[in-house]
């Protein structure tokens, strides 16, 4: 049913065979169809892609029946394809793409992303359209479709070569461990290593539609494997689709995607002469706004979802452009988050100054002069009626305790900054369901368990 169909932040996801379901798929790709035979004709090519999950190729296939049979040129991969990978290919090919993938979601979830010719999430205004074509008839406007099972792996290759210095990393020579995780990045992260004689270990490089019992998430509790193995060695990991990165440092301890964010940006800035501002949500950490100040760089910030991070890169070309959940690109690649990139990044940058990414962590401290600390809450309502009144509540709040607001920003959700001016709150809704996820942030463990318990109480 049509109604069972809801695209979110980043796509439609739902449980394999039971909403995720060959009609409902159909349903979803016809209403795709007309969006992009309206928007863009007959002749755009449409590029299809999937993740290593269950039935996610079956339905790969399907949708490239279903859109050969209304008359469009289409490309499908040969096998396991990476997001980032999938979309740089939409925009060298100026063709739209279609992903099958529910991301860093539980396995018994599939989805469908669809990414326009600009290669990034597509926009509110778009997956708008694409909703309102649900349940719509779709004729055939030409008989003469056509299906084609193409590589997409080497084009994409050969651009990082002309944004990694892989020489460089090899110079380094330090341990690398890659945990594959089960994800689609495996025959792509670990290949492009192999083919620069870059050496490294690895554990899980076999797809495997379960991901191994775990989450499909590089998040420390479901790395505990590869951080048990990262001593005197940096390690590395991807989620699902391999959108997403996860970092490991030589002591075994996770490195947080906005550490990752601040480094790349002076990497970037200092080694490769990269010129432009920095793209964050404002869910990412106050660092960060610390970090472009003092390095005279414009920060533009965003509502949370790469779709908006990636329309902001489209308009402004940033030097780099992230998220606190572990996404990221830079400028010369495309508006769509990149853990293989990402990964590769951090290499680099180790390679230029010479260092361990535990002294790159302590060069970043230092330089920055505090060390923040963040959380994230999900607090689940018993429907959308809730969350209104809820937010009015936080909205309203002069104080948490004995600490003061200062300021409130209303860019996504509320949130409110303190006297103190190193601690924050952010409340904001989930897109698909009646759940607030309220982010925090602030200095010490101390000052994080007075905020917690505070809103709590609320």
């Amino acid at each position: 049913m049509k109604s069972d169909i809801k695209f979110g932040t980043d796509g439609w996801r739902a449980i394999t065979d039971k909403v995720f379901t060959e009609e409902n798929v159909r349903i979803a790709v016809l209403a795709i169809a007309k969006y992009v035979y309206e928007d863009f004709g007959a002749d755009k090519k449409i590029i299809i892609g999937y993740d290593p999950r269950r039935k996610a190729d079956f339905f790969a296939k399907e949708a490239a029946e279903i859109l050969k049979g209304l008359g469009f040129e289409v490309l499908i991969s040969d096998r396991v394809i990476p997001t980032p990978v999938l979309a740089f290919q939409a925009k060298e090919l100026h063709a739209c793409a279609l992903m099958f993938t529910a991301s860093h979601n539980p396995p018994e979830y599939l989805g469908l992303k669809f990414i326009p010719d600009y290669a990034g999430p597509a926009t509110s205004e778009i997956t708008d359209k694409i909703t309102a074509n649900l349940g719509a008839e779709i004729k055939p406007f030409r008989p003469n479709g056509s299906i084609k099972v193409v590589d997409f792996a080497p084009e994409y290759f050969k651009h990082l070569e002309t944004l990694i210095d892989f020489d460089k990393i090899k110079s380094h020579a330090g341990k690398i461990i890659f945990d594959g995780l089960y994800s689609a990045t495996i025959g792509y992260f670990d290949k492009i290593l192999e083919t620069h004689g870059i050496k490294f270990e690895s554990l899980h490089l076999h797809h495997d539609v379960n991901f191994g019992g775990g989450m499909p998430e590089p998040k420390p509790k479901y790395l505990t494997e590869l951080i048990g193995l990262c001593k005197c060695a940096v390690g590395f990991a991807n989620d699902g689709d391999g959108d997403r990165f996860g970092v490991i440092n030589e002591n075994g301890e996770y490195v947080t995607p906005n550490e990752i964010i601040a480094i790349l940006l002076i990497h970037l800035k200092k080694h490769k002469n990269y010129k432009g501002a920095l793209v964050k949500t404002v869910g990412a950490s106050l660092m960060l706004n610390i970090l472009a100040e003092k390095l005279g760089v414009e920060l533009i910030e965003t509502a949370v979802g790469f779709k908006h991070v990636g329309e902001a890169m489209r308009k402004f070309n940033p030097i780099i452009a992230g998220e606190e959940s572990g996404g990221l690109s830079i400028q010369n690649h495309i508006p769509e988050k990149d853990g293989i990139l990402a990964n590769l990044l951090v290499l680099e940058a180790m390679a230029y100054e010479n260092k361990t990414l535990v002294e790159l962590q302590k060069d970043l401290k230092a330089f920055i002069g505090k060390e923040f600390i963040n959380d994230r809450v999900d607090k689940h309502l018993e429907n959308f009626d809730e969350v209104k009144p809820f937010l009015e509540k936080v909205k309203a709040l002069c104080a948490l305790g004995n600490l003061k607001v200062s300021k409130t920003d209303l860019t996504d959700g509320v949130k409110l900054f303190f006297e103190d001016g190193e601690s924050w709150i952010l409340a904001r809704p989930s897109g698909t369901e009646p759940l607030l996820r309220i982010y925090f942030e602030t200095t010490t463990n101390e000052k994080m368990n007075f905020l917690q318990n505070e809103m709590a109480k609320i």
